[in-house]
C-alpha cells in the first residue's frame, strides 16, 4: 500500500488514538509490578529488562506509560523499518528530545522521500571523501601521548571534526560544546527543553547559512528549505552516537595485537557497533493495524525495534557476547545488523560517522596503545555510552 500525496497546505493527518492493552493479542512480558507495570525497571535497568523480554518471546510486551511491543528478529526489523507508511516517526520517542524533534528524522510519507532525495547527495560517501584530509588534520592536532581517557578524548575530538566538516571551524568552539553537552548527560538531561540555548544555536546557524564557508557541508545545504533545523538535528544526531562509539572502538583497539590496516579498522568499527549500537532502541507508531506472524496488532501502538537485542542474538551471531571483528569478513545477516537503522530511513549521517571514526582511529592503529584501566560497561541514555573512564596509554 502506498500513501496518497497530501494536498499543499493541508495539515498532516491526525495520528490514531493510542492503542490500549485490551486491543493487543496475548504476548509474553518480563516480570512487572501490578500497577506500574515495567516503568520502574525501565528507569533502573532498561537493558536487563529488554534482555529478559527477549528470552520469553519475540515480539514481547512492555507496559510503560503506554503499551509498547518490542521485536528484535530480522523479520520484525524488515517489517518495521521497511514500511514507512504504516510505521511512523510522528509520536515516536525521538519527539521527546528537542535535539531530535525536527528535520528529516521526524518527517513521514509522503514528504520523507523527496526530502531525503534533497539531502542524500551532500552525505554520500564519495562526496564526503573531500573532507578526509581536513578531518585528518583535526585528529593529528589532538593525538595524545601518555595516559588519556578515551571517552573524554572522543567527546572533545568529535565536536572539532563536526565543526571542521560542517562549518570549516567557524562555529565558536565553546558554543558548540555547550550545545552538545546535555546529550552526554544521563536522562532526563537530553529531554529537557532549552528554548534560550536553541534560539542562540538557530541564530548562529542562520548566520552561517547566509555566508557559508566554501567547501563545507553547510555550504552544500544552504539552498534547502528549513536548512537551519536540518543542520541542528544532524549535528545532534552525529555527536554522541559517534563519540560514544569511537570511545569503545579505542578501548577494543588497544586490545588488538599488532598494527591495524584500514580493513581491520573498519571491521573493528563494525564489531564495536554490533556489541554497542549507539541507537540501542528505535521506535515508531503504527498508523494502522498490521499483522506479524499471524497476530494482528492495532493502530496507535508504540513499536520498538532494538539493535542491541538483534546484535546479540545467538541465531544470527555465533558467540554474540565476544568481541570478534573478523566475523565481518563475511556479510552480516540481512536485517540482522542495523547500527544505523535500515531501509529508507537509514541514518543520513552514516557515511560521515564511518569516515570520522576511521580517521580518528588510524593514528592509534600502530599497535602501541594499551589499556590501563576502565569500565566499558554500557550506560543507557538517549544513546548507549560506556560508563567510563576508559584509561589508555599511548607512548
Amino acid at each position: 500500500m502506498t500513501a496518497s500525496p497530501r494536498p499543499p497546505g493541508r495539515p498532516p493527518e491526525r495520528p490514531p488514538r493510542r492503542a490500549r492493552l485490551r486491543d493487543l493479542p496475548p504476548l509474553p512480558e518480563p516480570a512487572a509490578q501490578p500497577v506500574a507495570g515495567h516503568l520502574g525497571r525501565w528507569g533502573r535497568e532498561p537493558l536487563a529488562l529488554l534482555r529478559e523480554g527477549a528470552t520469553l518471546g519475540d515480539p514481547f510486551l512492555l507496559r510503560l506509560w503506554r503499551p509498547a511491543v518490542v521485536g528484535a528478529s530480522p523479520a520484525w526489523n524488515r517489517l518495521v523499518l521497511g514500511d514507512l507508511d504504516t510505521f511512523r516517526s510522528r509520536g515516536s520517542l525521538s519527539a521527546l528530545s528537542p535535539y531530535l524533534n525536527g528535520g528529516v528524522v521526524m518527517t513521514d510519507p509522503p514528504d520523507h522521500a523527496p526530502r531525503r532525495a534533497e539531502l542524500n547527495p551532500t552525505f554520500h560517501a564519495k562526496a564526503l571523501e573531500a573532507l578526509r584530509a581536513d578531518l585528518e588534520a583535526v585528529v593529528a592536532d589532538r593525538v595524545p601521548t601518555g595516559r588519556f581517557d578515551a571517552l573524554d578524548w572522543s567527546l572533545d575530538t568529535v565536536p572539532a571534526m563536526l565543526n571542521r566538516a560542517f562549518f570549516a571551524d567557524r562555529y565558536p568552539e565553546r558554543e558548540l560544546h555547550a550545545f552538545f553537552a546535555p546529550l552526554h548527560r544521563p536522562l532526563p538531561g537530553p529531554l529537557l527543553p532549552r528554548p534560550l540555548a536553541f534560539r542562540r544555536v538557530h541564530a548562529r546557524l542562520a548566520a552561517l547559512v547566509a555566508d557559508p564557508p566554501e567547501g563545507s557541508l553547510i555550504a552544500h545545504l544552504a539552498g534547502l528549505e528549513n536548512v537551519v533545523e536540518e543542520v541542528r538535528v544532524s549535528l545532534a544526531a552525529a555527536f554522541d552516537t559517534t563519540a560514544h562509539t569511537l570511545a569503545w572502538a579505542l578501548w577494543y583497539l588497544a586490545e588488538q595485537e599488532g598494527e591495524l590496516d584500514a580493513p581491520r579498522i573498519r571491521r573493528l568499527i563494525q564489531e564495536t557497533q554490533r556489541l554497542y549500537p549507539a541507537g540501542w532502541l528505535g521506535s515508531r507508531v503504527a498508523s494502522r493495524p498490521f499483522t506479524f506472524e499471524d497476530r494482528t496488532f492495532p493502530a496507535g501502538l508504540l513499536i520498538f525495534y532494538s539493535p542491541y537485542l538483534t546484535h546479540r542474538r545467538a541465531d544470527l551471531w555465533p558467540e554474540p557476547e565476544r568481541f570478534v571483528p573478523d566475523r565481518f569478513d563475511a556479510k552480516p545477516p540481512p536485517w540482522g545488523y542495523v547500527p544505523f537503522s535500515a531501509g529508507a530511513r537509514i541514518c543520513l549521517g552514516m557515511h560521515l560517522a564511518k569516515l570520522m571514526m576511521e580517521v580518528a582511529l588510524t593514528p592509534f592503529a600502530d599497535g602501541g596503545t594499551r589499556i590501563v584501566e576502565g569500565d566499558p560497561e554500557p550506560r543507557t541514555g538517549l544513546t548507549l555510552s560506556p560508563r567510563g573512564p576508559l584509561t589508555l596509554l599511548r607512548p
